[in-house]
């Protein structure tokens, strides 16, 4: 593992973890384009999440890994074997699916040690795996229960087991934590992340939940429409989005866009006019832009002190901070305050950022100007 990789905050991974490439893969129902040339390296240990919102293709990438799905172009490495071809039992990779697939007629020991006694390990040997898989995921006083007998996340922690028992050289995860309480998901986020860090093996990670992949990732890949749109740390990725979709997608509240125009060294839009630098001017085709800003970036001043007025449309207090949205023009923005602060509905104040901290993007193609706002 490079240098680069460990700081980055890749963990060493164990003896059995492989790399896994994904080289070209398409896929086509029909007429349907759902996977569109993907290209991912993962390294070993690496906990890489596939993010992107419903029907993006991301659940059928990952069925294709696991080989479930046959790609109709590309292939799948794991370390340095082509497993393109080769059947799902084959190819050591565990997968957890979303809803668990747990069977309901077996208890928690004999669904942990499913995997184990398909390959005919000495029942000795099988249950000492299975009590190790169950202790790492909290489970051994339950090993005799059965499925219904246990809550949501109790179950999903047997699927994590059962994956574990086998130490494969990599781990698929299908939105495993969506049928959990917002609670609940919290815990299994904490867990999962410190479990794949003490395991130490290669990681792929689907789901929509933009927060699952900021909190678990070493890196994310963000797709749309059966394309890769960006791959880097969860970092890198909030704070330098290579386009407004992924500048979209990624935070809570989402970044804030205000349609217009650039002319004459200016972006213009319903009473908001900032300068903009030369690059901005060539790079926007025909002139049209998307200005772009992080709602914790912003603050909440008196009208005529920001960079542009605007009337309060409502103030929600959310625990750790208060949630202004205001109107501009036919654009509704919003602006993290602190907890403390009240405003009146209908009032008018002015917005205010760093304008280093502002984004432009083309409004034909989505692609943001680096270094626009000056």
């Amino acid at each position: 593992m490079s240098l680069a990789e460990v700081q980055r905050g890749t963990p060493p991974a164990n003896k059995r973890a492989q790399a896994l490439s994904i080289r070209g893969l398409n896929k086509w129902f029909g007429s349907n384009h759902v996977v569109k040339d993907l290209n991912i390296d993962v390294a070993p240990g690496e906990f890489l999440v596939l993010l992107g919102p419903s029907g993006c293709g991301k659940t059928t990438g990952l069925r294709i890994i696991a080989g479930l799905e046959i790609a109709d172009s590309g292939g799948v490495f794991l370390g340095d074997t082509d497993v393109t071809q080769v059947l799902p039992k084959y190819r050591d990779i565990a997968m957890v699916f979303q809803s668990y697939a747990l069977y309901p007629h077996k208890t928690v020991a004999e669904n942990i040690g499913f995997p184990l006694k398909v390959r005919k390990v000495a029942p000795a040997e099988r249950d000492a795996a299975v009590r190790d898989a169950a202790a790492q995921v909290h489970m051994e006083e339950l090993l005799e229960r059965y499925p219904r007998q246990l809550s949501g996340g109790q179950r999903q922690r047997v699927a994590l087991a059962r994956a574990i028992v086998r130490r494969p050289s990599a781990f698929l995860m299908d939105e495993p934590l969506s049928n959990l309480d917002a609670k609940l998901r919290g815990y299994m986020r904490a867990e999962l992340k410190h479990m794949q860090h003490e395991l130490g093996v290669t990681t792929v990670y689907v789901t929509h939940d933009q927060v699952e992949a900021m909190t678990l990732a070493h890196r994310v890949a963000i797709m749309d429409g059966g394309v890769l749109q960006q791959i880097g740390s969860p970092r890198e990725v909030y704070d330098n989005p290579a386009n407004r979709f992924v500048a979209g997608f990624m935070g809570s509240p989402p970044m804030n866009f205000v349609e217009g125009e650039v002319s004459s060294g200016r972006f213009e839009s319903h009473g908001v006019s900032l300068p903009v630098a030369a690059n901005g001017n060539s790079a926007v085709a025909g002139g049209r832009a998307v200005m772009g800003f992080r709602p914790e970036d912003a603050e909440i001043v008196a009208p005529g002190t920001g960079l542009f007025d605007a009337t309060v449309y409502a103030a929600e207090l959310t625990g750790d901070v208060t949630l202004v949205t205001v109107n501009v023009g036919e654009e509704s923005l919003s602006v993290k305050m602190p907890k403390e602060y009240d405003v009146d509905f209908d009032s008018t104040v002015a917005v205010r950022f760093p304008l280093e901290r502002g984004f432009l993007f083309d409004a034909g193609s989505g692609q943001r100007v680096d270094g626009a706002f000056v």
